[in-house]
């Protein structure tokens, strides 16, 4: 028997292959399959089953294409009515792989169709639990994302988790070995731990949500601290549960090179977003009018969903020449399907062809000691719970993944810094802000991280606190 995680960073995804005696299984594929047809022929194996432990909110799974290039059929736990055919498990059913056998534990609450499967290895042992978003390291998946399609409340679900917890997962021994489908950087929790794999035992002891003295203490802690879901959320469990389009077509749609005497005009056509993947280091020195910047190199696709929301929003790229097809590939994996195409010859070509630029005010954080005193307006675009650790003294926290909120509010007629921990984020908000007229400002490159490690701002201009500026 052999269990691989194939863990995916930026998306913070782990994906599950199993093979035994010949024969394999695959849990929550990722939604380009290639690289599993290419361990299934390399390991000379054939595909039993391809198990989905629930409608996935935050990516788009690969069970749709992966079946029709094996011919595995698909399977979901109880409750789930997937548009195509799948195998809809009843609580408790027995699926055998070679000489192994995986069992259905139905484990509501997350989702209404949640589940858990327990690996059964081939001495009859109970060995493993792939727990989807059920059970994390450190965290359980958060009860508010069926609530709409289940006319639920968050309490109900939350309630319904603790009972999932505690009657299918709990009285399970403790060397069990705990395989989640996310780790630390996902949405679908708020407390995750950075290790990806553990045992049962040790989340027994040190995950809070599996240490509350009742239901309701447990409903309380769990919904506790919850930001909203991304609005993208939504639409990708609608493709997961409906069907889309072949990853194939997307990225032959995709890797269509555009001229930069027409780059500008088919924009304009289609009314295509300019979406630059290029670093902030080189963006920031010049762009294509209008561009949003969302780098490759960092939390590429989540990022994408949170800020461009829709994922029918025609895009067409400009990218480092050679990285188009990851840009795709990783767009896909969140369901932004209809990229039109990318600048042929990257941001040098439309150099070249003498097209109309832009660009973004950046300085060091030394330079930026070197301008502040006592007034100086700061926007920080961190996250609240970052902020609330410590921040510049009177800075505005306004987060990234608020700015279709706050972006209309801002005073061009006043100067004002931007910043995240390293540049990354602030890059996002000032190229969304660029697009939308806003332009007096000047973005800090390294951020609050770089700002503190100059130590030329007197520490009193730092303070912990848990209120805004």
């Amino acid at each position: 028997m052999k269990v691989e995680q194939i863990y995916t960073g930026c998306l913070a995804q782990g994906a599950y292959y199993i093979v035994s005696d010949g024969e394999a299984a695959i849990i929550d594929p990722l939604r380009e399959v290639q690289p599993y047809l290419n361990r299934l022929e390399q390991d000379g194996v054939t595909l039993k089953y391809i198990f989905e432990t629930h409608f996935h909110a935050d990516f788009v799974s690969g069970h749709l294409d992966l079946s029709k290039k094996t011919g595995a059929p698909i399977v979901y736990g109880p409750t789930a009515e997937p548009a195509f055919e799948a195998i809809t498990a009843t609580d408790n059913q027995i699926f055998e792989i070679g000489k192994i056998k995986i069992k259905v534990l139905h484990t509501p609450g997350h989702t209404l169709e949640s589940s858990t499967y327990l690996l059964i290895d081939e001495n009859g042992k109970e060995t493993a639990i792939f727990s989807g978003d059920t059970l994390f390291l450190g965290d359980v998946g958060r009860p508010d994302l069926a609530q709409k399609a289940a006319s639920m409340t968050q309490e109900d679900l939350a309630g319904m988790l603790y009972d999932s917890l505690q009657a299918k997962i709990m009285p399970l021994a403790d060397d069990i070995t705990v395989y989640p489908a996310h780790g630390a950087g996902s949405a679908c929790g708020k407390n995750m731990q950075k290790e990806t794999v553990d045992t049962l035992g040790n989340q027994k002891r040190t995950n809070y949500a599996l240490n509350q003295p009742n239901r309701e203490a447990f409903i309380e802690a769990v919904l506790d601290g919850l930001s909203a879901p991304p609005k993208y959320f939504g639409m990708n469990v609608a493709m997961n549960k409906g069907g889309y389009d072949s990853f194939d077509q997307v990225l032959q749609k995709g890797l269509n090179p555009v001229p930069a005497s027409d780059f500008e005009q088919t924009a304009e056509d289609t009314n295509a977003l300019i979406l630059d993947t290029r670093s902030a280091a080189d963006f920031h020195k010049g762009f294509v009018p209008n561009s949003v910047n969302i780098g490759l190199k960092g939390d590429f696709a989540p990022w994408v969903g949170a800020m461009i929301v829709d994922v029918q929003q025609p895009i067409l790229l400009v990218s480092d020449p050679g990285t188009e097809e990851e840009a795709i590939t990783r767009l896909s994996r969140v369901g932004f399907d209809q990229v039109l195409g990318y600048l042929e010859g990257g941001y040098e070509s439309w150099n070249d062809f003498g097209g109309e630029t832009d660009e973004i005010q950046r300085i060091t954080p030394e330079e930026f000691v070197g301008k502040f005193e006592p007034g100086t307006k700061i926007i920080d675009v961190r996250k609240d719970t970052e902020f609330e650790s410590e921040h510049i003294e009177n800075a505005h926290s306004l987060p990234l993944d608020q700015i279709a909120e706050w972006a209309g509010t801002i005073d061009d007629t006043e100067h004002f810094f931007l910043h995240c921990a390293g540049g990354y984020r602030s890059m996002i908000a000032a190229s969304i802000l660029n697009s939308r007229g806003v332009r007096n400002f000047t973005e800090i490159g390294g951020g609050f991280n770089g700002i503190k490690k100059t130590e030329k701002i007197p520490t009193s201009q730092f303070i912990c606190s848990s209120k805004k500026a």
